[in-house]
């Protein structure tokens, strides 16, 4: 009988459950031909997460960033005093440090024996810029010295400084400065103490108020900066403390906290 005899009171009816029975049809015959998706396991399950962690970019440790925020106001600092070299040969005597330019001036900070007594300075600035130095303020007692350059760089970079006061025992603690005369080394540690007090060798003067780190420091490495886990200049490297008597570091290092050694070239304290 065709749908078309039907009284129109049963043709819709019909209609609706043919369309019904047609869908019915096409999901049975699409489930019968298409497979079953494979069932996930355990191990797929792992081997995504190993997956998605391998693509994922790792925050760069603080190290890195300390680095780059001072990297352009590092200063090689080159010495020569009067007398004999070890040799005898009538030579003078070479020396080496760093410093850290800390203000739009381009005024530096270093340690005070780096420069002191010698009959000349020479700068060596992070883009290659040569100059020569003078001292224009001391700080004996605190083992500091500002320079005032010859010449700038032509791009003048300061450092950012911190707030040694905020610093707690524990922190991450980096050290730049040319150990050795190997420019732009960092060495990496934590603070180990605050408002130590220490008699440098061969010094005599007994200095207080230092910051205690273990961030590795060699010859070199004195008048450099010591910096917080965001790169900003917490102290001045006064020196290294060594029970063999040797010029060699064994895990204690000490810094004149920025807002002491700042005095010296006219910063506020804070």
């Amino acid at each position: 009988m065709r749908l078309s005899a039907l009284p129109d009171r049963l043709r819709t009816p019909m209609l609706f459950i043919a369309g019904v029975l047609a869908t019915l049809v096409a999901l049975i015959l699409y489930n019968a031909l298409t497979p079953d998706p494979p069932q996930l396991t355990q191990r797929d399950v792992n081997d995504a997460i190993v997956r998605a962690m391998a693509s994922a970019t790792p925050r760069p440790p603080f190290s890195v960033g300390a680095f780059q925020a001072v990297a352009p106001a590092l200063v090689l600092i080159q010495t020569e005093r009067p007398g004999q070299d070890s040799a005898g040969d009538g030579k003078q005597h070479q020396g080496l440090g760093s410093g850290v330019i800390v203000n739009d001036q381009g005024l530096i900070l270093t340690s005070l024996h780096v420069v002191e007594d010698a009959e000349e300075i020479r700068l060596t600035f992070a883009d290659g810029t040569e100059a020569y130095a003078w001292v224009i303020a001391e700080q004996p007692e605190n083992d500091i010295a500002v320079l005032q350059p010859s010449q700038l760089p032509a791009v003048l970079a300061p450092a950012p400084l911190g707030n040694p006061n905020a610093l707690r025992v524990g922190d991450e603690a980096f050290v730049v400065g040319n150990p050795l005369g190997l420019y732009g080394s960092l060495s990496a540690g934590v603070i180990s103490g605050l408002k130590r007090s220490f008699t440098p060798p061969g010094r005599g003067r007994r200095m207080e108020n230092l910051i205690q780190f273990d961030a590795a420091v060699n010859p070199g490495s004195s008048g450099g900066p010591l910096l917080n886990r965001y790169g900003q200049v917490v102290g001045i490297v006064t020196g290294l403390a060594n029970p063999s008597g040797q010029e060699a570091f064994s895990g204690i290092g000490f810094a004149v906290p920025i807002d002491i050694a700042g005095g010296a070239a006219g910063m506020p304290s804070y």
